[in-house]
Parts: structure tokens; C-alpha cells; sequence
């Protein structure tokens, strides 16, 4: 039986779990006592509106714009957002959000219309105020330093509570999955300096999004296995691309999630981004070429 992951707190820092241990619609949030702050919203609604009680919310903050980290923001329509500002458009229109993601097949636009409004209570949102690289920000708790943290998506943010020795990873998240990179906006190569990155911050606690979520020992080999994932897709691919392939061919591999999943809408974009991404990058390096519908390594 998988160990169910329980909340924490380090100071004033607490880590609130989402459900089903924050796999994928959930994801963890973090709460700071005393500041009335609460990062990414979307973890066991009762348990934030608890928080909302008792001790108090008074802004809110995302480390970036996915649904699975905003899914409960109604609950503090009144409050404060903060966000970046290259990820604050999704937050403001349905289309423009599902424009953000690349949704470009009309029948992907309208299950995801319907989800975000019914299963995320997607309501349109500005910010009140930006966060940006390099921002302390000075609580009565102590600082934080705001990290841009591209890649995942264009102004994905990670957060430093230098008192207190903690970093918010955010949706770099240490999982066996490895990295999400295939938005519009998102970048292969930011997402590994963005790792790079964080791996250099002078932490003793790491606290991510998703999964495992609270790590007190330095994660080590978890790092570069995080990363390896990119690797490992990208040699599935050129393997794949030996004979030439259509994009259709190369999603229905399924080098992202091992098999057909369900709903198709979902995991069937999923993979689709991502090789799209893959592809452009070895394209761009010159090791895969275009023919027509087909793709296949130059020779």
C-alpha cells in the first residue's frame, strides 16, 4: 500500500498535501504561518478552507499558471494573486489558456473547456501584483527569494524561505515521470538549467508539488535521474525515427506515458506536445529532417 503523504511543518512553512499523495489532478500547497500566505491553491479543499478560518489567508501566490495548481482559487476570488507575468495570460481567458497549452483539435478545446470550468472552477483572474527573478520578499516569518524557473512554463516560479533553509521546487517535481515541458511557451533546455538551477540553491529542506513532496535529505541522484527522463524519451524517438514516421505514428508509441491511457483527450495531447517539442528540437539541431507528413533522422 503507497504511503500517504502527510502535512508538515518546518516553522512557519507548512507543507498541506494534496489528494491522492498530489498526483495529477492534485498537487501540494504551502501555507506560511503567521503571513496568511497560501502557494498554489489546490490541494484538500476542506483543508483550505480550514486555513481560510483559521489562521487566516491573505494572498495568494502561484508558482505558475496549470490547473492542477489553481483548482480551489475560488475559494479566495476576494484575495490578493500573485503570479509571474509571462504566466499570468492563461489565468485571464479560457481561450487564451487552452491557446497556451496548444490545443489546436476542436474536440480536445471542448473537453477541456468542460473540465476547467467544472473539475478546476476555472473562473477568469488578473494579477494584483507581479512576482519576478530575484524579488525578496520580506514576511514577518522571514525572506523569500523569488527564482524564475523557465522551462516548465515560461514564468514558473520557485520560492527560497532563506530563514528556514526551505525551497519550493514547484512542478519540478523529482518524480519518476519526469519533466513536463510541452505548453506552447515550455523549453527543453530551460527546464534542464531550471533544475540545474535549483540543485545549487543552498537548501536543507525541498518541498515539490506533486508525489513525494517533502525532502530532507539532499535528493542527490534524483536530480540527474529527473533529467535523464528527457534523455531517455529523446533516444526512444531517434530509434523510433530510423524508418521514417508521421506524428501520428510517433504519439501512438506512447514514449511519454508507456500505453494508450484514458481520457484520450488528455493523455493523447500529452504525448503529441511533447514529441512536437522533441522534434522541433532535433530539427533545430539538424539531426532529424521533414518530408512532408513524415519525419526521420538526416542522413
Amino acid at each position: 500500500m503507497k504511503k500517504s503523504v502527510q502535512e508538515r511543518h518546518f516553522g512557519p512553512v507548512w507543507f498541506i498535501p494534496g489528494e491522492d499523495n498530489g498526483i495529477y489532478p492534485n498537487c501540494h500547497s504551502i501555507y506560511i504561518e503567521g503571513d496568511g500566505v497560501l502557494i498554489d491553491p489546490a490541494s484538500n479543499r476542506e483543508r483550505l478552507v480550514q486555513l481560510r478560518e483559521d489562521p487566516g489567508v491573505r494572498e495568494i501566490w502561484l508558482t505558475h499558471w496549470h490547473e492542477d495548481h489553481f483548482m480551489h482559487l475560488d475559494l479566495f476570488d476576494d484575495l490578493p494573486l500573485l503570479i509571474s507575468e509571462p504566466d499570468e495570460p492563461p489565468l485571464t481567458d479560457l481561450d487564451v489558456f487552452m491557446d497556451a497549452y496548444g490545443m489546436e483539435d476542436a474536440d480536445e478545446r471542448e473537453y477541456w473547456r468542460s473540465a476547467l470550468k467544472e473539475q478546476f472552477h476555472y473562473r477568469p483572474r488578473r494579477a494584483t501584483r507581479f512576482l519576478r527573478n530575484g524579488d525578496i520578499i520580506r514576511l514577518k516569518t522571514g525572506d523569500v527569494e523569488v527564482l524564475a524557473t523557465p522551462g516548465h512554463t515560461p514564468g514558473h516560479l520557485s520560492f527560497f524561505f532563506q530563514a528556514h533553509g526551505a525551497l519550493l521546487l514547484g512542478d519540478y517535481d523529482l518524480t519518476r515521470f519526469g519533466p513536463w515541458y510541452g505548453d506552447r511557451g515550455s523549453s527543453i533546455q530551460e527546464t534542464i538549467l531550471s533544475v540545474n538551477r535549483l540543485r545549487d540553491v543552498p537548501a536543507y529542506i525541498w518541498l515539490s508539488s506533486h508525489e513525494q513532496g517533502v525532502f530532507e535529505e539532499d535528493p542527490g541522484d534524483r536530480w540527474d535521474q529527473y533529467v535523464a527522463v528527457i534523455h531517455e524519451r529523446e533516444k526512444k524517438l531517434v530509434q523510433r525515427l530510423q524508418t521514417p514516421r508521421t506524428l501520428q505514428d510517433i504519439v501512438e508509441a506512447w514514449i511519454i506515458y508507456g500505453r494508450p491511457r484514458e481520457p484520450k483527450a488528455f493523455f493523447e495531447f500529452g504525448e503529441r506536445v511533447h514529441m512536437k517539442k522533441h522534434l522541433e528540437k532535433l530539427m533545430n539541431e539538424g539531426r532529424v529532417v521533414k518530408d512532408g507528413p513524415y519525419y526521420a533522422m538526416s542522413q
